[in-house]
């Protein structure tokens, strides 16, 4: 004798929004029982005829749904499936594992010995800061000038049980990352402007999910693919546009190898303590040019996130995605990122200050035309004018609680720059943001397209602006 199941859910009928209806009758030819016909009555909000459908005759195929080209012309009727079912978190039911609830495994610093201070092009001093910080895998595609922190990690990774695989493309690398990252494993990428566009779709999938990454953008000229020369033209994809929805990260930008490799370091304890990516922005001169470089006491040998999707048993329970179907969850999580923007907005704020107590004049500027500005400050101080340099080292988030304070005495500001005034834009947003309705006159000395700004035109900016 053969019975009928009685849990098995009746198909859904279709429910039809007339005023997404075009009235193209595929759902007509789709239909089997003939269910669908077009209608004679005008919808107000379209303007359009839709059709009518007899659900008296419809068995519940779904054929009409599958046909509507609309997004929300046919659908199942409200409370016919379980939406609950398209949750990734509840899409195959509970998680089986008999495992324990997860615990931290903790970082643990090793001493280093002392070394003799070395002498490293930025992008090694990057790389050398990355295995320092506990890096051992390492994903890119080779593109100038940023090539040679990848070759370096190509070379020692192997050596240290690490890593480092050429990707077919950057969109392969920033997925390969989110792999990595998900796994709670320490991962970075070396590229450049072109490149660092290209990952934009990976980064904003792994600031949705809420995962580990280290970039290192050396910017180049563009727009386009540009020239290989240095240019700081990536301010604004770096502040303001990392990949579609809610996304932003820290940004840090060094002006020195010493820093290139310090930065790195705080940037992998950052990624990791705010779970978001993190970039290390430098210009293409800094990332070729070469410094003095003195290693840290201690190097990183990390640990393994609670939250990790380890692969054993401890971590079997977890589930890492940026899918939320339902829009209140997305919503809530939307809030959860605010709410770790607005940590990152208080705590993250760093600004290096050069004589800037007293100054009349601030220059604002960051990465190798810092260095250039810091000479004019000495030059234009030699000459009896007060002039400071207020430099930025996160530009997201800007820090503008280090630059308010100098507002007050300070006649002007001169953003220095190489680039369109992308900078200059982070300062007057920031300036905004902060309720400052009256800052001092701002001015410019920039440069384009892999031109950096010199330390002369810097001086005879201030120097004409103070003699008038």
């Amino acid at each position: 004798m053969v019975t009928a199941r009685t849990d098995k859910k009746a198909r859904p009928k279709p429910f039809l929004f007339p005023q997404f209806c075009k009235a193209c009758g595929r759902c007509i030819e789709a239909c089997p029982k003939n269910c669908i016909h077009m209608g004679h009555d005008i919808d107000p909000l379209s303007g359009l005829t839709p059709v009518v459908v007899d659900l008296e005759g419809c068995n519940g195929c779904g054929l009409c749904i599958d046909a509507c080209p609309e997004p929300y012309g046919l659908m199942p009727a409200e409370g016919a499936i379980d939406m609950s079912l398209m949750d990734p978190a509840t899409l195959f039911g509970p998680r089986q594992t008999t495992a324990p609830k997860p615990e931290p495994i903790p970082d643990t610093q090793v001493p280093l010995p002392d070394f003799e201070p070395m002498i490293l092009k930025g992008t090694h001093a990057a790389a050398i800061g990355a295995i320092l910080a506990g890096c051992r895998h390492v994903f890119g595609y080779p593109i100038t000038p940023s090539t040679e922190g990848a070759e370096l990690m190509a070379k020692l990774l192997p050596q240290l049980d690490g890593v480092f695989v050429q990707a077919v493309s950057e969109v392969a690398t920033v997925n390969i990352m989110y792999g990595c990252g998900g796994a709670g494993l320490r991962c970075a990428t070396f590229t450049s402007s072109p490149g660092f566009s290209l990952m934009l779709e990976g980064i904003s999938y792994m600031i949705g999910a809420e995962l580990p990454g280290v970039f290192f953008n050396i910017m180049r000229g563009g727009p386009g693919l540009g020239n290989i020369g240095p240019e700081q033209g990536d301010i604004k994809l770096l502040c303001r546009g990392l990949g579609h929805g809610n996304t932003h990260a820290i940004v840090l930008a060094p002006s020195t190898p010493q820093e290139m490799l310090d930065l790195t370091m705080l940037a992998f304890d950052l990624s990791f303590e705010y779970r978001n990516p993190v970039v290390v922005a430098a210009d293409g001169y800094l990332g070729q040019m070469t410094g003095r470089v003195k290693l840290p006491k201690t190097l990183t040998q990390p640990g393994i996130p609670e939250w990790a999707v380890y692969g054993d048993r401890m971590h079997r329970g977890n589930l890492i995605t940026s899918i939320y179907i339902i829009e209140a969850d997305l919503e809530i999580h939307n809030l959860r990122i605010l709410e770790k923007y607005d940590r990152m907005i208080k705590t993250e704020q760093r600004a290096d200050c050069f004589r800037c107590e007293d100054a009349d004049w601030l220059i604002v500027a960051c990465n190798t035309p810092a260095r250039m500005a810091k000479g004019a400050v000495q030059e234009l101080r030699d000459q009896g004018i007060k002039a400071g340099l207020f430099r930025p080292i996160s530009l997201w988030p800007f820090p503008i609680r280090h630059l308010t304070p100098l507002l007050d005495r300070a006649r002007g500001l001169i953003v220095v720059e190489a680039g369109p005034g992308q900078l200059e834009d982070e300062v007057r947003l920031a300036l905004s943001h902060a309720g400052v309705m009256s800052s001092p006159p701002i001015e410019q000395v920039r440069r384009y397209g892999g031109m950096l700004p010199q330390q002369q035109e810097i001086v005879d900016k201030v120097s004409a602006l103070a003699e008038a």
